[in-house]
């Protein structure tokens, strides 16, 4: 088994670490500012990085967000320039390999601080709120649905971004007191709009979407609280239906009122919960380490999306 690439120390300013991507600030060929996002091979669970990564899920996951933003190119917004070291100036060429298949050259936005969720199950986070609230996040839902249920017509269920430490869910009304009514309606009716599409494409091909999360940005000024804001449509930035930022389960054996057989990171959150279950970690830093049989599962798992996706 390769060694996981866990992060990275490259000669570009303003380096960022997140939970599973280092980002550097850049300048773009044409002069305008960019941002080289890395894929790392790091896995994050209930919002904690683990101990040790799966060698290639970083190469994986952006061959996934590569095709999805060549699906969707045209019709949707979005910060990818380019994929290629090769277009990285002042790396050498040992730097440039270390990369290769795993970075995402972008132009540079002002990042919307909410995360954009669509569910099209009631799985998850999502169906705790139901069995307590009979909703979801605020959305009221038909009564007598059962685990992994379909919705009828998909939701949009923000939550708070945080940097460290877990994402909350919100309400629509709290998402527009933090980036403005016209802006999140807007990047509400984008984010649905992804989601139907590429839903629409996965299912052809033997995979149910269940729910993902989209993030977005706006091009240009950085102050979210300025009106004319609203006025530039959102860009669609980040992952894009990745297993790392969407529940995907195979089409034939979809049951509702269970679990779900998975192609996504719920391989390695059933795992962990497991743990929990032990009383052996408390869903805190630090993080445990995945055993060897976890990593390669999941790694498999996400080549079949993959596999699927474009075949």
């Amino acid at each position: 088994m390769t060694e996981a690439l866990m992060t990275t120390d490259l000669p570009l300013p303003n380096k960022r670490t997140g939970k599973v991507r280092d980002l550097y600030d850049l300048t773009l060929p044409n002069g305008d500012d960019g941002i080289l996002i890395v894929a790392t091979d790091r896995v994050s669970v209930f919002d904690v990085v683990l101990e040790n990564g799966i060698p290639g899920k970083g190469i994986i996951l952006t061959k996934i967000s590569k095709f999805w933003f060549d699906f969707f190119d045209g019709k949707f917004r979005h910060h990818l320039v380019s994929i290629e070291p090769d277009d990285l100036v002042g790396l050498d060429a040992v730097q440039k390999a270390s990369l290769r298949g795993r970075i995402m050259i972008c132009r540079r936005s002002s990042v919307v601080p909410i995360e954009c969720i669509v569910r099209g199950y009631l799985t998850g986070s999502g169906f705790k709120d139901y069995q307590n609230t009979g909703s979801v996040c605020g959305i009221e839902l038909p009564a007598g649905l059962v685990n992994s249920d379909r919705i009828e017509e998909p939701i949009f269920t923000p939550s708070t971004k945080a940097d460290q430490g877990h994402d909350e869910n919100i309400s629509f009304e709290e998402s527009c007191n933090v980036a403005g009514r016209e802006l999140m309606e807007r990047i509400r009716e984008l984010s649905l709009s992804i989601f139907s599409q590429g839903r629409d494409y996965a299912l052809e091909r033997g995979i149910i979407i269940a729910d993902t999360k989209f993030e977005f940005g706006i091009e240009g000024p950085t102050d979210l609280s300025n009106a004319d804001l609203v006025k530039q449509d959102p860009v669609l930035i980040d992952e894009v239906l990745t297993p790392d930022s969407s529940r995907f389960w195979p089409a034939d054996e979809w049951q509702p009122g269970r679990e779900q057989n998975s192609f996504d990171k719920q391989y390695v959150r059933n795992y962990t919960l497991g743990l929990v279950d032990k009383g052996q970690w408390n869903k805190e830093y630090p993080g445990p380490a995945l055993p060897d049989d976890v990593i390669e599962n999941t790694y498999r798992r996400y080549e079949e999306v993959f596999s699927r996706l474009t075949a």
